[in-house]
């Protein structure tokens, strides 16, 4: 299967806006557009930092915002605090954007990507080169790049292809056992015997195993090693 990199998957029409953009002009992009982020650049489009729908609720939700009694202002963080102020109450993007943006290079692969996301919280990733934005890569491009790849023509691979790239897909995770579990391939059907340590270990061999080019079906016939395992 061909690895997608993010050059592949960005969009590359992502709206920009210089750091003095006042932020009730931001929001009406928002509306008119249907967008939901922009990056904030300078002249020579060097990425400075993002304004996302998630900025502006946070300026809405400080209005509601409750004084604090005197326990809580005693354990919190005053730079914290203004700097949370100065973002919520800012009036132009430079004021109001997060400058920690999470990025990607054009060769990262959607796998990265995706991780990106997972981990950092955030539905969306810029693509930079040298500082310069080239383009965004959001959830809903890795879903789509993901159904491309699941409706894509069914591989022809020979047992023994499939049996070698089964092999070497579980000598890649810790929880595999090679030793213990065999793998029997024939017309394209993957077949497991032998022991897996865990019902959780037989379902990750068979999506292992599905996840082979070439496999038109997996069965497993491991049984749950009982006991401990020999040092």
């Amino acid at each position: 299967m061909t690895t997608l990199r993010a050059r592949d998957l960005l969009t590359t029409e992502v709206a920009k806006v210089p750091p003095e953009t006042p932020v009730a002009a931001i929001a009406r992009m928002f509306a008119d557009r249907g967008i939901s982020a922009v990056a904030v650049t300078d002249t020579a489009e060097t990425l400075l930092g993002i304004v996302t729908e998630s900025d502006l609720i946070r300026r809405l939700a400080d209005e509601d915002e409750r004084p604090s009694g005197w326990l809580a202002r005693l354990f919190d963080n005053s730079g914290a605090q203004a700097e949370r102020y100065a973002r919520s109450h800012g009036v132009n993007a430079g004021e109001v954007m997060t400058r920690r943006v999470v990025t990607a290079s054009p060769d990262d692969s959607a796998a990265h990507l995706a991780r990106l996301m997972e981990e950092c919280r955030v539905r969306r990733v810029l693509v930079t080169d040298g500082g310069r934005v080239l383009g965004l890569v959001s959830r809903s491009d890795l879903v789509r790049a993901l159904v491309a790849q699941q409706q894509a023509p069914e591989v022809e691979a020979s047992d023994d292809r499939i049996h070698h790239a089964v092999l070497d897909a579980m000598r890649s995770e810790p929880w595999a056992d090679t030793i213990r579990t065999a793998v029997h391939v024939q017309n394209g059907v993957v077949e497991f015997y032998g022991f897996s340590r865990s019902e959780a270990v037989s379902r990750a061999l068979c999506v292992l195993a599905e996840n082979v080019p070439g496999v038109k079906r997996v069965v497993d016939h491991t049984s749950q090693r009982i006991g401990r395992e020999p040092s």
